[in-house]
């Protein structure tokens, strides 16, 4: 019967075969593709902002116990996850979504301001995803360069904005930078910023800040009805694997951005993940503030950019070579074209690394000029 079946059934061309067609976007070319900090066996990976450490222990029971029930849909809605976030944040739950990560959420919020050729600006260099999720949804992205200080300039940012902007990525700490913005700047920013344009003040690393003079997306949100905060369980919490954070702000922005979600797009792991994480908040807090004192005894130790999240940036135009060369000495970094940004991790790694740029500085003469 089977061979039967495959007579009726029309031959498929082969791939490549001259007599396809098809219909796709021709302006897919121009969209970067999204480069993941590289790994490698053995080496010590400090390319992607990962925390070294296992989810708490609470979150690897919950998660294990989640996964037997696999077989079922996750809850959609995220019902219990909102809730608890929004008594986290002091806020309602109906003004808390969740997402795959709050990068699926950055894009749900291309796709629920923006239509075609409408604008979406934020500071550059940043998030390498931002101009992707622009350029996906049809938007147009406007990159806004930083200050000569390597800060997100919101006065050029502000002057950026046209009667086609739709939506402002504000990224503070700045990835990768890791420099922030002031209360004050915030607030004038704001206020130039008219309100029918949503503002995305994006925390992703949020928990690893300990300058008090910076905005709050969740004490601001009264304030200024057009702002959303994004946060993420991926950095600080250490569920990066399984992609779950959260958006909030005014209740219409919210639902609105759940109408772009992809269903089912947290799964029942990462909600059981980031409930069980949510609530050990004590030890999260003991593991950023390890990560802080590692942060800034290392910055210090390499005269890098002064950071509030977990890596730091040396601005440097042989960021690629000084990459390669780490690499062939164990230690993974992320280059750019202006710089390198370093995931600070423990103190052992954080040697290693210290000891392996000393020896690339003292063979390259390179960060010296």
């Amino acid at each position: 019967m089977g061979s039967m079946l495959h007579l009726l059934l029309p031959t498929p061309p082969l791939v490549g075969s001259s007599t396809m067609t098809f219909t796709l976007r021709d302006d897919l070319g121009q969209i970067p593709p999204y480069v993941p900090g590289k790994r490698a066996p053995e080496a010590v990976k400090l390319s992607s902002n990962e925390v070294q450490l296992p989810p708490l222990p609470a979150a690897v029971a919950a998660m294990a116990d989640a996964a037997a029930t696999a077989n079922r849909y996750p809850d959609m809605s995220v019902h219990e996850l909102k809730h608890e976030l929004a008594n986290h944040l002091h806020i309602d739950a109906a003004q808390v979504t969740c997402g795959c990560g709050s990068s699926a959420l950055c894009q749900q919020l291309v796709q629920a301001t923006c239509r075609p050729g409408e604008e979406v600006i934020f500071p550059w260099r940043s998030f390498e995803a931002y101009p992707i999720f622009a350029m996906v949804t049809g938007a147009t992205p406007v990159p806004v360069p930083l200050t000569d200080s390597h800060h997100v300039d919101l006065v050029a940012m502000a002057q950026a904005i046209t009667d086609q902007t739709r939506l402002i990525f504000v990224c503070n700490p700045n990835n990768p930078t890791g420099t922030t913005v002031t209360k004050q700047a915030f607030a004038e920013f704001m206020a130039a910023v008219g309100s029918n344009i949503v503002v995305a003040l994006d925390e992703a690393y949020f928990e690893y800040v300990r300058d008090d003079d910076t905005p709050n997306a969740a004490e601001l949100l009264a304030v200024y009805p057009n702002l959303v905060g994004l946060r993420t369980f991926s950095k600080a919490y250490g569920l990066a694997g399984v992609r779950v954070g959260y958006a909030f702000g005014h209740a219409e922005i919210i639902a609105a951005v759940e109408r772009c979600a992809l269903p089912f797009g947290v799964s029942g792991v990462a909600q059981a993940g980031a409930l069980a994480s949510l609530a050990a908040q004590h030890e999260l807090l003991a593991r950023t503030d390890v990560t802080v004192r590692v942060r800034d005894t290392f910055q210090t130790a390499v005269g890098a950019v002064p950071s509030q999240a977990n890596f730091v940036w040396i601005p440097t135009p042989d960021a690629v070579d000084i990459a390669a060369h780490l690499a062939a000495r164990g230690v993974l970094v992320r280059a750019f074209p202006e710089g390198i940004r370093i995931t600070v991790t423990d103190e052992r790694e954080m040697d290693v690394a210290l000891q392996a740029l000393q020896a690339v500085i003292e063979d390259t003469g390179a960060l010296q000029q």
